[in-house]
């Protein structure tokens, strides 16, 4: 059998000209070769691993990119990429100017859809396959591969629903492999065990045959002549369709199969062993493990306090209140909306609910916010992870948005943190009979204080602070960013120019605050790692118009686009964020 098959592909066109016998030869050398970069470059890797046989059985059968796949989150889709005119860039992956690390429609015509979020992917494609019928294609394929921890998602199973009486050609494939980033939950998840072990379960009392879909399965999804034989008898039958394969997560690499929550994305990694390299140690604590601890501290007093996440456990420190208080602790798996609704109906019984949510998954249950929380009145309190500008995800994933989509909504109190103190003061002050809901948003990543487990303060509702006071402009900040305003203002040679306030909310607002340093500084800048549009500097906008202030006033923060993949210091160095920027901003307007 001829070695170095993975040299000679640059596309599935290529692919498609070798022996079926010869594919198990390559799947050695995709995994090998996505071992191979993401030891060094980082990225996620056990997903992609588990998935090596049916990204190369669906490319070599389907006439893609003709035939339609996508990929449901993208965490999968690296070898996908690799066999689909990206394995000479696939080192960039991630990377400031690289490829992106989900499939992206801008970058390849193989992306047929762009994905970061889960469960899509059925709706994406099922309106693909509808579209395909009304224009007269009636031999197009569609396919979506999607997760057991994804499929339990609502808009999956809304999907489904829908597919399941649509006629439309399509072909769901469920990666069974009980895992997403955290294991997988829930009674969907405990039926596809059941499904597993039982053959008999799988054929006749099956939930996706009830839903009107022609079931196969479940086979082994590393058996390449299996799969590639069902895929192409599936190939022959028209209307919904769905192959339930079961895969290893981490497949091919021993240490990913034995930790694969660790190795979801486990940084840089010994290639031959698989061992982890070790990070230099960081003096500093990370913002969710100040939160993980600090609920913990809290939960310890007040008996009262639950707390919710959809599925980020083990991203959100979570963790810590499910090993004190697992009865009290609710991981519900990929159901942003239904985390909301859920913590709400703890509300009106006398609970104190800490939704743990990265800020761009909350956007996915806007409407519970405003209809089942904010309407209501319901004292929930938000913790809102992955605020700001998070890194290597890129547009999927920056957390820059939630500051403008929550501030419109009535009753909701908004608050950013700017250290790790007060962070631990705000969660302290939310659970002491707060009459309405509160959203506290804290980035990802290391905070800058190494004592930080001081004794709780009540933190005044609406109230900013002076860290200094200045001669000149007067620079307004909000949430964690305000430490790189401090630092900036420091390396100025002219810092007795500058004032410094840290509003601390963006609502309420500190009018009392506001009208001393309006009436004090002629030049006010506003800084926050939110997008400027109806963000925190648009709110000081409208104080000053509303109160007829004439003032300069600048807003600085992420422009009105989207926001690619990069380190966050790269990005904020591209975007004027970072200290030097800052600095020469801030001594522009003096």
């Amino acid at each position: 059998m001829s070695k170095n098959l993975l040299n000679n592909i640059s596309n599935p066109t290529d692919l498609r000209k070798l022996n079926s016998e010869q594919l198990p030869q390559l799947a050695k050398e995709l995994r090998e070769f996505i071992i191979d970069i993401v030891a060094t470059k980082e990225g996620h890797l056990g997903a992609s691993l588990g998935v090596v046989e049916l990204t190369i059985a669906l490319h070599y059968l389907f006439d893609t990119p003709n035939d339609l796949l996508v990929w449901d989150v993208g965490h999968q889709a690296y070898g996908h990429k690799i066999l689909t005119g990206r394995k000479e860039v696939f080192h960039t992956n991630r990377q400031f100017g690289g490829i992106a690390g989900f499939p992206l429609r801008t970058e390849s015509e193989f992306d047929a859809f762009g994905v970061g979020h889960s469960s899509t992917s059925i709706s994406a494609v099922l309106g693909m396959a509808i579209a395909s019928r009304l224009n007269g294609n009636l031999n197009k394929h569609h396919i979506a591969v999607i997760g057991d921890a994804s499929i339990a998602s609502g808009m999956a199973f809304e999907a489904l629903n829908h597919a399941g009486v649509s006629k439309a050609n399509i072909l769901i494939i469920l990666n069974d492999n009980a895992i997403g980033i955290d294991p997988a939950v829930g009674a969907v998840k405990e039926y596809l065990t059941k499904v597993k072990n039982d053959r008999k379960l799988a054929a006749q009392n099956n939930i996706i045959k009830a839903l009107n879909f022609d079931y196969s399965g479940p086979i082994d999804g590393h058996d390449l002549p299996k799969l590639l034989s069902e895929l192409k008898r599936l190939q022959s039958i028209k209307g919904p369709k769905f192959l339930h394969i079961i895969t290893t997560k981490g497949k091919g690499l021993q240490k990913a199969e034995e930790d694969q929550v660790t190795y979801h994305a486990p940084g840089k990694f010994d290639k031959i062993s698989g061992e982890r390299i070790k990070k230099e140690s960081n003096l500093y604590t990370k913002y969710q493990d100040v939160f993980g601890k600090t609920i913990v501290e809290l939960a310890e007093k007040n008996d009262k306090i639950v707390g919710i996440t959809p599925a980020m456990l083990t991203g959100s420190s979570l963790k810590f209140l499910m090993k004190k208080f697992p009865e009290r602790t609710f991981d519900v798996g990929i159901a942003e909306q239904h985390a909301v609704t859920l913590a709400a109906g703890m509300a009106t019984q006398g609970l104190v609910p800490f939704c743990a949510i990265y800020s761009t998954f909350l956007q996915r249950a806007y409407d519970q916010v405003i209809h089942d929380v904010a309407l209501q009145n319901l004292p929930v309190i938000f913790c809102i992870d992955r605020a700001g500008l998070v890194g290597n995800d890129g547009a999927t994933h920056h957390g820059v948005f939630d500051l403008a989509y929550l501030r419109c909504i009535p009753n909701l109190i908004i608050c950013a943190p700017r250290n790790e103190i007060e962070l631990r003061n705000i969660l302290f002050t939310a659970q002491k009979g707060l009459q309405h809901p509160i959203a506290i948003r804290y980035p990802r990543g290391y905070g800058s204080i190494k004592d930080w487990q001081q004794p709780f303060n009540t933190v005044e509702i609406g109230k900013g602070v002076c860290l200094r006071e200045g001669k000149s402009v007067a620079i307004l900040s909000l949430g964690s960013i305000t430490n790189s305003a401090n630092e900036a203002i420091q390396k100025s040679i002219k810092k007795d120019e500058f004032a410094h306030y840290d509003l601390r909310f963006v609502k309420p607002l500190d009018q009392q605050l506001l009208h001393k340093i309006f009436k004090k500084h002629s030049t006010i800048l506003t800084l926050e790692d939110g997008v400027i549009s109806g963000g925190f500097g648009t709110s000081i906008l409208e104080f000053a118009a509303k109160h007829q202030y004439k003032n300069k006033i600048k807003l600085l923060g992420i422009p009105d686009h989207f926001i690619e993949h990069g380190s966050p210091e790269r990005l904020q160095l591209k975007y004027g964020l970072d200290v030097n920027s800052l600095l020469n901003t801030f001594e522009f307007y003096l």
